[in-house]
């Protein structure tokens, strides 16, 4: 027995044996992607726009031991291209508004957009800044807003967990 395994392991490169797929995987439907999404983990990407950086320091506490927003399934990554959706925060500058356009171009589909702070959602005191461009809601459609200034970790964490169903 131990050599028919090792006689296998040489001749596959594998301990056991998987048939190869009879044929090519299905495009899933948009609710088959929408269950999938909600159904593992979601990896996010964060775009700080133009925020005065108190959204940030909520969205770092969502991420510390006292809230522990992984446990959910929710986790930051470094790269657009490996997220499942961008966390937007600020107003959109005229500096930021090429960044902006680009990471939503080079997240994946379905992606969800989600605006935290009240400057992602309607501009809030920066609106009249000479430097603002735009605001996230009126550039790319939202899914999710988180209203407040900055808002409660507790009210971003109950957003981010409509992503990932847990």
């Amino acid at each position: 027995m131990i050599k028919d395994l090792f006689t296998r392991i040489l001749r596959t490169g594998r301990v056991t044996e998987t048939p190869e797929p009879s044929s090519p995987p299905l495009v899933p439907t948009k609710d088959q992607q929408a269950l999938a999404f909600r159904s593992g983990s979601v990896h996010l990407r964060h775009l700080d726009a133009g925020s005065c950086n108190g959204c940030e320091i909520e969205i770092g506490a969502c991420f510390s031991p006292i809230y522990d927003l992984e446990q959910f399934g929710i986790a930051m990554t470094p790269s657009p291209r490996h997220a499942d959706g961008v966390l937007i925060t600020g107003v959109v500058t005229k500096n930021m508004l090429r960044p902006f356009r680009q990471t939503l171009a080079a997240t994946p589909s379905p992606k969800r957009l989600i605006a935290i702070g009240d400057c992602a959602i309607d501009g809030g005191p920066f609106l009249a800044s000479y430097a603002v461009e735009g605001v996230p809601t009126d550039l790319a459609p939202i899914d999710i807003a988180v209203p407040g200034c900055p808002p409660d970790p507790r009210a971003i964490i109950e957003a981010l967990r409509q992503l990932s169903g847990k």
